[in-house]
């Protein structure tokens, strides 16, 4: 399937309307098809709504009009709140008319099954053949704040418009939509769009993010994946918001295998493998969140404040319990809580000799007495401890009224002395109290952990803007092929590897005791000989592997006895003789490989061997290609990456090579990536420092063989 390219114009069509037609609208407010008529009146949309009801003459005040094909001027957008069955003739009369776009609210398509697919396919045939554009079907709508367009029929919006604001919120579910929206209300967080695509027949969160990418009112983005059905068109809309500079917080469904299947119930949408979504936002400047609250954290905070320039965190509490909690938390997002330097600390302690002051900074319930001496603090911290981030937690000072307002204002003179710092409040507030501390440009949490976690996901945004490169995904020209519906078992895969630049064990397939001995004396004693068959992958099992064969009378021996421990095993295998391979010790065991992505395409693997990948499941994956320096990220991200490095006084490995194998392994998938399905070298053995590595075993499998 050719992947088509995002239409960020589409969008446009559909969200910068000039005149909207409802059709199924109702007299009643409170019914789905009366809130978008209701909605777009509160919101004061500046062009024409035209109800469409032919049982009624007016709807809510408004002319109403039997057809679309009766308004007295051609709608831009038609919302449809009407029964799925009526949904195809209603988009034929939408196209007729010259209705650019159209928001389907009906539910009974392809999230039903079999027959709501055929359905679905039928609407979007009638779409494309009349041009029309469409967002759902089964979706909440959309919205455009600063244009008044309130085209749903969420009832979050009956206690309350949105407050127009600066992050663009893509999602695929209508009810999280709501839930997120009805959140940052309360949250004081402004939107400038709210996009729900539902089953996404026609657009999709690929379409909404490039269009989000390119919206003067949109600052941040916000979006909720369910799963994707086109990895190269999301490729290119992160593409589109990476060339912006705007970041993105994700929050992604379907990490475990009940959450995947649910998403693909809840929306029909296949949910890829979460590692590869995990690499794709690596990418990117996307941060993943992993729950609600951070999800809303994150995108508030981004939002209102400047991204971290560096890592370094500092700490100010009226309580050490709780700075101990919050440099806990920094220690587990790897921020930097570095010390004070010395005669800052003695400058602290003679402002206020009973604090505690390396960082955290303790200043125990001082400010009750002094509320400019918190202020004071945080100013030598900014000044002298050159920290990007400040966490200034005060309990529940805030409070009582009198405090909050003694506290307010040195709090406003630090924060225009430090406008491109990020500070943050942690403490419990009165409503005002906190709307004051964020107009003048605090961040505001009552949690101090979140505050931390907070803090940590903008430092990482901050570094993702700040070398974030565009992705070349051409791969190089790569002389290794993989030909559809073969199996490449272990001699033919070292083979393919060897050819793709990855260094393997120097190996020979041998059909008789006598070529084996010859091959052995070839190889250079010791050796390994293993049964080379394409129906035996799990040799051990079999008897079909001998280690340390030392002499060429050994591995006569060798030959004969594992030829009939394999008959023994299996008396249907295919014997291709066996494989003479040289027996390398030392090294560190890796394990590497290649997943195909259904969505997203070749994923490298990489863990270390033996039980940190069969117990501690100590793997990482990048998507293919990458060059040296994912490579190496890839490996540093690894519990384990220690044991590489020369942990317990143990000699470094060549974790140099190791990253060049990885780079032409992810060209070679990339360059298959039609044919490859998976790639399996365990162990790849990684010398020490200067002397290399080689892939000892492997197997690679073609699609087709892999689906036979």
């Amino acid at each position: 399937m050719t992947s088509r390219a995002p239409d960020p114009q589409a969008v446009q069509n559909l969200l910068e309307p000039n005149a909207v037609a409802i059709i199924g609208a109702s007299a009643e407010p409170t019914r789905i098809g009366g809130r978008p008529v209701d909605y777009l009146k509160q919101a004061g949309f500046a062009g024409p709504i035209y109800p469409i009801n032919p049982n009624r003459d007016v709807v809510q005040g408004l002319m109403a009009y039997a057809s679309v094909l009766d308004t007295p001027e051609r709608p831009d957008l038609a919302i449809l709140a009407i029964p799925a069955a009526a949904v195809v003739d209603a988009v034929a009369e939408c196209g007729r008319r010259g209705v650019r776009a159209a928001i389907i609210f009906s539910a009974g398509f392809a999230e039903i099954g079999a027959a709501g697919v055929e359905a679905q396919q039928q609407l979007l045939a009638t779409a494309r053949e009349y041009g029309v554009r469409l967002l759902g079907p089964n979706c909440l709508g959309g919205m455009n704040i600063s244009r008044g367009l309130i085209a749903t029929f969420s009832s979050s919006v009956q206690s309350g418009l949105p407050q127009a604001g600066r992050i663009g919120f893509v999602t695929q579910s209508g009810a999280f939509g709501s839930h997120c929206f009805a959140l940052a209300r309360a949250r004081g967080l402004g939107l400038s769009r709210l996009v729900t695509t539902g089953n996404e027949c026609d657009l999709d969160a690929a379409d909404c993010l490039a269009y989000l990418a390119a919206d003067a009112d949109t600052d941040v983005i916000a979006l909720h994946l369910e799963g994707c059905r086109d990895g190269e068109r999301m490729k290119a809309a992160l593409d589109a918001v990476q060339a912006s500079g705007k970041p993105v917080i994700a929050l992604k469904g379907g990490e475990s295998d009940i959450g995947a299947a649910a998403a693909m119930s809840h929306t029909a949408n296949l949910a890829g493998a979460d590692a590869a979504y995990d690499a794709l936002f690596r990418r990117y400047p996307v941060y993943r969140a992993h729950s609600i609250r951070e999800f809303i954290d994150v995108a508030h905070a981004a939002a209102r404040s400047a991204l971290p320039r560096g890592n370094r965190l500092g700490l100010i509490t009226v309580s050490g319990g709780v700075g101990i909690m919050m440099a806990d938390a920094a220690s587990h997002h790897d921020l930097d809580v570095a010390p004070m330097p010395e005669a800052a600390q003695r400058e602290l302690h003679d402002m206020w000799p009973n604090a505690t002051t390396r960082n955290p900074v303790d200043t125990t319930a001082q400010p009750v007495s002094d509320p400019e001496m918190n202020a004071n603090f945080q100013r030598v911290m900014l000044r002298e401890g050159n920290y990007d981030v400040i966490v200034n937690f005060l309990s529940m000072l805030p409070l009582a009224p009198a405090l909050a307002a003694k506290l307010r204002p040195p709090l406003q003179a630090l924060r225009r002395e430090y406008p491109d710092n990020v500070l943050m409040i942690a403490a419990m507030c009165t409503p005002e109290a906190q709307a004051d501390f964020e107009a003048d440009g605090y961040l505001v949490f009552e949690d101090p952990t979140a505050a931390v976690d907070t803090a940590a996901a903008l430092t990482d945004l901050g570094r993702r803007l700040a070398h974030s490169t565009p992705w070349q995904r051409t791969a190089v020209d790569c002389p290794a092929r993989v030909a559809a519906g073969q199996r490449y078992a272990e001699f033919d895969a070292l083979a393919l590897l060897a050819d793709a630049g990855v260094p393997v064990v120097p190996a020979r397939r041998a059909a008789s005791a006598d070529h084996a001995a010859a091959a052995a004396a070839e190889i250079g004693f010791p050796v390994v000989l293993k049964i080379a068959s394409p129906d035996i992958l799990h040799k051990s099992d079999a008897g079909g592997v001998a280690l340390s064969l030392q002499d060429e009378a050994a591995v006569r021996a060798a030959y004969d006895r594992v030829m009939a421990n394999a008959r023994g095993y299996d008396a249907q295998a295919r014997l291709d003789g066996v494989l003479v391979a040289a027996m390398l010790s030392g090294g560190v065991e890796m394990a590497v490989g290649v997943q195909n992505d259904p969505t997203f395409g070749p994923m490298v693997m990489a863990g270390l061997g033996g039980v940190f990948i069969e117990i501690l499941e100590d793997v990482t994956f990048e998507l293919a290609p990458f060059g040296p320096a994912e490579a190496r990220a890839m490996l540093q991200r690894l519990r384990g990456y220690p044991l590489l490095t020369g942990a317990r006084g143990a000699a470094p490995a060549d974790v140099d090579a190791l990253a060049d194998a990885l780079v032409r392994l992810s060209e070679f998938a990339a360059a298959n990536a039609a044919t490859l399905a998976s790639v399996d070298i365990n162990p790849l053995l990684v010398m020490p420092a200067g002397q290399g590595l080689a892939a000892v075993d492997a197997v690679v499998l073609s699609t087709d063989d892999a689906n036979a």
